[in-house]
């Protein structure tokens, strides 16, 4: 990477992970705390609360994502962060549920993550852009296993309230690492100018970005669904208090993350990332098998949990940079916002899916949904036809 190249990648990782730890904070906390609120004794609104974050972010990635094709990255993500600051103190002071999933839906309201990663796409040359990407899935992964650990000790010491107003300043500290560190992309004063050539219909119907789009889709909903139930089988089958996930969440996430890093970077030489992605799927696809066989002790939870963590990192770095390099150039912002609404209602639907199938058929019945909806997904992406680095000879005629 050149020097440019390195101070935009990690302003921007240090973006979504301050972002990202404003939300991941709340989670640990949030159900338990709710339970003392007007509303709490409601389990469907209390989700409602918690997902309605994801719902606001799908309906909202794609304008988030024309905008900033039309108008730059940088006005539109910080348009997106004071909304997402305003929606945190709207939840500070809210004194029910129903408040609170107001404030949820402010927050998701700022939905600057097609903004941002567009800007990546902008400021890196496509043989450095999946690293990038690895970068802004690495920060994700440390901000989660950071919030399961701090999430306890910060609600004891400064409350929920207190959460809430600490997501506001994260908001506003992100503003200004956008103002004053992320330097300008190259294409970023030129987006009046790209907007006249984007093709939002073209963009929707190119084939290999539905099959990308389709892939984000099933990633985050069988991330979602699966710690629906991972958390209670380390509970029941591993014997691990809830109090001490954290320890395995954050051992895991470490190890997975060097994990991922050689693979990547291999591809990106040997121009083979489509045997890595389709590797990553197959490999998330063999842990779901795993799981459906309902293994006990924490040497096996712990196991499929790193080989998850791997598939799901190289997977989480590898589809925004595939989006934006087979992207129109003037429509990188429209392709990531069609991308990140799918990835959000990924999120939904994982949710919801997993709750449904715990309750009426068991954690094995939930892992048996996710391992179909792998096949699917990795059927599909055998068939993609552009991958970067190939030959055109490399790519097989009817695919």
């Amino acid at each position: 990477m050149t020097a440019l190249e390195r101070r935009a990648s990690v302003s921007l990782a240090a973006l979504f992970a301050l972002r990202m730890l404003g939300l991941f904070l709340i989670l640990p906390v949030f159900a338990v705390h709710a339970r003392g609120l007007p509303g709490g004794e409601q389990a469907a609104l209390v989700g409602f609360a918690m997902g309605v974050y994801g719902l606001a972010q799908a309906l909202l990635h794609l304008p988030f994502g024309l905008a900033s094709d039309r108008f730059g990255r940088k006005p539109v993500i910080v348009a997106g962060l004071i909304l997402f600051a305003l929606g945190s103190l709207f939840a500070a002071q809210a004194d029910s549920v129903a408040g609170i999933a107001i404030g949820r839906a402010i927050q998701g309201a700022g939905a600057i993550s097609a903004a941002v990663t567009a800007f990546i796409a902008d400021s890196t040359r496509e043989s450095q852009r999946t690293k990038a990407m690895a970068m802004v899935g690495g920060s994700i992964g440390l901000t989660f296993a950071f919030s399961l650990v701090a999430a306890p000790a910060l609600y004891g010491w400064i409350g929920m309230d207190g959460l809430f107003e600490l997501t506001g300043v994260l908001a506003l500290l992100a503003i200004g690492v956008t103002l004053f560190v992320v330097p300008p992309a190259p294409l970023d004063q030129a987006g009046p100018a790209l907007s006249r050539s984007m093709n939002l219909r073209s963009v929707a119907q190119d084939t290999d970005l539905m099959r990308l789009n389709l892939g984000v889709f099933v990633l985050h909903c069988v991330q979602m669904a699966s710690f629906v139930v991972v958390p209670g089988w380390l509970v029941e089958r591993a014997g691990l208090g809830l109090a001490e996930h954290w320890k395995v969440y954050l051992g895991v996430v470490l190890l997975s993350f060097l994990m991922m890093l050689p693979p990547l970077f291999w591809s990106e030489r040997r121009g083979r990332l489509r045997e890595i992605f389709l590797g990553a799927i197959a490999l998330l696809l063999a842990v779901c098998i795993g799981f459906m066989l309902q293994p006990g002790g924490l040497v096996a939870m712990a196991g499929l949990l790193l080989a998850f963590f791997a598939g799901f990192n190289v997977l989480e770095a590898s589809l925004p940079s595939l989006v934006s390099r087979l992207a129109p150039v003037g429509s990188k912002g429209a392709a990531l916002g069609i991308y990140n609404t799918m990835q959000a209602l990924g999120v939904f639907a994982g949710g919801a899916l997993g709750g449904l199938l715990l309750a009426r058929w068991g954690g094995g019945a939930v892992f048996a949904v996710c391992a179909a909806l792998l096949v699917v997904w990795l059927a599909t992406a055998s068939r993609m036809q552009r991958w970067p680095g190939r030959r055109a000879s490399q790519v097989q005629p009817g695919n």
